[in-house]
């Protein structure tokens, strides 16, 4: 077979690589929160006809001539840069800044995280968190904070003995209040309990809250009502999670991110927003797609024609061996 031909069969199934990413960041262009990728080549093996050679004194030197063997997939990064937030309103939040939001899909606290917020990687690496940057709040049935997709939102609780601070060494699944101390018409300590945990029977039906929201610290509100008073408590701060190399991220589908300890995300940690470099939050927003739709049809145009070229080296080709395969004729 012509060198040519398999040149281009591997030029076609690059560039339709090179589509398939470019169909992909398309359709996500409305996708809140969503990371475009990018797509480059390279070139394959070669076959030396002629070897590169010093020149002597009775001849001159001869550089190499290579035959090669067409294209491969270089590489598939990803666009971790921040898009534009669009307000929303409601129960939602965006992370202005680097961070992604913590979550998982069952209700398992890590505890003896540093408070120094310098290395967490192994507890964070190795909890099987989902990591988005679509903060879509709600407060399920039974009284978690959950996201879009109903996986539970972790964040620090606030102390049971000291309701101006929160528990920084355990990451825990947010949750309203199931019960709450008022001495002298203010609220001086609560209780939080998870269902299941530590045998607990009792007090596990969390306060009904109302109008629950987020501030730009990543503190959860709700009111709560206490022998027919209404109180405003703050049960808990989101996390945010940074990584050394985010880009070293795996897409997961549904908005969410891996990390794991054979990945390239290097260190991590977690921290409240806007401590230690971290993202403030805006409350009521989401961010959009950073899919520039201008570069993706750039794109699309100059895969197409490669595409379009290859196919041509191959018709060519083709015509070649039939005509070979006449004169033998």
């Amino acid at each position: 077979m012509l060198r040519a031909m398999d040149a281009a069969v591997s030029g076609l199934r690059a560039h339709q690589q090179k589509l398939d990413v470019i169909g992909n960041n398309i359709a996500n262009v409305n996708t809140v929160g969503f990371k475009s990728q990018s797509y480059s080549f390279k070139d394959t093996m070669y076959q030396s006809s002629t070897a590169s050679t010093n020149g002597t004194e009775s001849a001159g030197g001869v550089n190499a001539a290579q035959y090669g063997y067409g294209a491969l997939m270089g590489t598939i990064s990803m666009d971790m840069t921040a898009s534009t937030a669009t307000y929303v309103g409601g129960f939602s939040a965006s992370i202005d800044g680097e961070g992604f939001f913590v979550t998982k899909a069952t209700r398992n606290p890590i505890g003896s995280l540093n408070a120094a917020n310098a290395d967490d990687t192994t507890a964070i690496k190795g909890g099987d968190f989902d990591f988005t940057r679509v903060g879509q709040f709600k407060v399920d049935s039974n009284g978690y904070l959950v996201d879009g997709s109903g996986n539970f939102v972790y964040g620090f609780r606030t102390s049971a003995t000291d309701i101006n601070k929160v528990d920084n060494t355990t990451l825990s699944p947010l949750r309203v209040p199931s019960e709450v101390t008022v001495v002298n018409g203010a609220i001086t300590g609560m209780t939080i309990n998870d269902i299941g945990a530590g045998g607990a029977t009792a007090q596990t039906t969390a306060l009904e809250a109302k109008n629950v929201k987020i501030n730009k610290a990543g503190n959860i509100e709700a009111t709560v009502t206490v022998d027919g008073e209404s109180y405003t408590v703050s049960f808990g701060t989101v996390a945010v999670a940074t990584f050394q190399n985010q880009d070293g991220l795996t897409k997961d589908g549904n908005n969410y991110y891996k990390a794991s300890s054979r990945d390239n995300t290097g260190r991590c940690s977690v921290n409240a927003p806007g401590s230690s470099g971290r993202g403030t939050l805006m409350p009521g927003y989401l961010e959009a797609s950073n899919v520039d739709m201008a570069v993706e049809f750039s794109e699309m145009i100059m895969a197409e024609r490669g595409f379009q070229a290859n196919s041509k080296i191959i018709t060519v080709s083709d015509e070649i061996l039939s005509d070979l395969i006449s004169m033998k004729r």
